[in-house]
């Protein structure tokens, strides 16, 4: 590679590439540059250990702060890039200073959308994207004896659960009759919302947020159907959208995210993506995704590092996440939009299950309810892209290891 490598985006994914770097044996510049003031960390503890006082934030660093300086990495963090020049090989930082590269890797994650409400604005109202966030919101939770949570996708059940743990009376309101519905379908839906009914929250489903109301601090959210609901602080959990903005007004293909190929290169030659921004062709799946998760952004951002120095391979990882709520733990493997039928093996009322999501007698994906194990082994079923007897994986006395061949 000519020139520095320079990563946008000192997240997990861009952090994880420079380690990567320097462990495969490069010893050029690398510049990695970051908006917030922290070095690299992850995320899953700001939803739940973080958030309830259990782990320091410490314990989240990819490496720690020191570690950045000793292995010749220079980092530029509490800085912010606005665009590509790729004519000139340079990033603009806000400011007009530019930052000059050989090889680009963009790492810029995703942020949390609004609700378009009034009083959105208020004090209290808080979103969870950044350790900042998970601060604000521990804060006013430790002052405050009721909470309202908008939105039970993965980040809002999350939440939920920690606060209620940590004392708060917590009522969750969901647009979908279930929580995490578009992702895992009402069957599954049903026995979370039974999960955090059974732990305390009270659920509000098939509405959403008319109003929050309060004079300069909350005090209470209006749904739409007119249920008022009093409380002292509320978190907004209702998904991201990609940092795409830094490739705008230049070549670099965006849709859904920075396009790039199984080997995490954009459109544009010695420019690379990974981690949540990246919407990336899988080749065992034979299409693109784009995956908001903690192993994507770790293994696509060694991926990409491995890539950028010749000696990558395809990224075909069987994307893998978990939800811990309450005594639960979710898992998910594999990668799906819709389905044909839903294989479940084990008891979804008994919250002891796994369920595969088929298409055309097809795994795409699975999830488990406290049953991680077998979720582990179903993913080589996924990898595998061969029609697979449903009846066998109903059946629990078939190992689902014999299954994969």
């Amino acid at each position: 590679m000519n020139g520095p490598v320079v990563i946008v985006g000192a997240s997990l994914a861009g952090g994880t590439a420079a380690v990567t770097l320097r462990e495969q044996g490069y010893d050029g510049e690398i510049v990695l540059l970051g908006a917030e003031t922290h070095a690299p960390y992850e995320r899953p503890p700001l939803s739940k250990e973080y958030l309830r006082g259990q782990q320091p934030f410490e314990k989240a660093y990819v490496k720690p702060p020191d570690h950045w300086s000793s292995n010749g990495v220079e980092t530029r963090f509490g800085v912010t890039a606005e665009r590509i020049d790729t004519d000139r090989h340079e990033v603009v930082l806000a400011g007009g200073e530019r930052i000059p590269y050989g090889t680009l890797l963009i790492t810029t994650g995703c942020r949390t959308r609004k609700i378009p409400a009034p009083g959105s604005d208020l004090d209290g109202v808080l979103d969870l994207r950044t350790v900042a966030d998970a601060d604000r919101i521990r804060e006013a939770a430790a002052s405050s004896g009721s909470a309202v949570v908008v939105g039970l996708g993965f980040i809002g059940a999350e939440v939920t659960a920690s606060l209620k743990q940590t004392g708060l009376d917590v009522t969750a309101v969901e647009f979908a009759p279930v929580p995490l519905n578009r992702v895992l379908g009402e069957d599954v839906g049903r026995a979370l919302a039974g999960l955090h009914a059974d732990n305390g929250v009270h659920t509000i489903f098939e509405d959403s947020v008319a109003s929050f109301e309060g004079s300069g601090r909350v005090e209470a959210v209006v749904t739409a159907q007119g249920t008022r609901l009093p409380c002292d602080v509320a978190v907004v959990g209702v998904g991201v959208q990609p940092n795409v903005e830094i490739a705008e007004g230049s070549p670099i293909a965006v849709d859904n995210g920075i396009l790039v190929d199984e080997y995490c290169r954009t459109n544009v030659d010695g420019v690379y993506a990974a981690g949540d921004v990246a919407n990336h062709q899988h080749p065992v799946f034979g299409r693109r995704m784009r995956v908001e998760h903690w192993q994507n952004a770790m293994r696509q951002g060694a991926a990409a590092a491995k890539s950028m120095l010749g000696a990558g391979e395809p990224y075909a990882e069987i994307h893998w996440f978990w939800s811990d709520q309450f005594d639960a733990n979710l898992q998910y493997a594999g990668y799906h939009t819709a389905w044909d039928e839903l294989v479940v093996r084990g008891s979804i009322p008994d919250r002891n299950f796994v369920a595969f999501y088929t298409t055309g007698g097809l795994i795409d994906a699975a999830v488990a309810l406290n049953r991680g194990k077998e979720l582990r082994r179903a993913m080589a079923l996924i990898k595998a892209r061969a029609p697979i007897d449903p009846a066998k994986l109903r059946d629990e006395d078939v190992d689902l290891k014999t299954l994969a061949g």
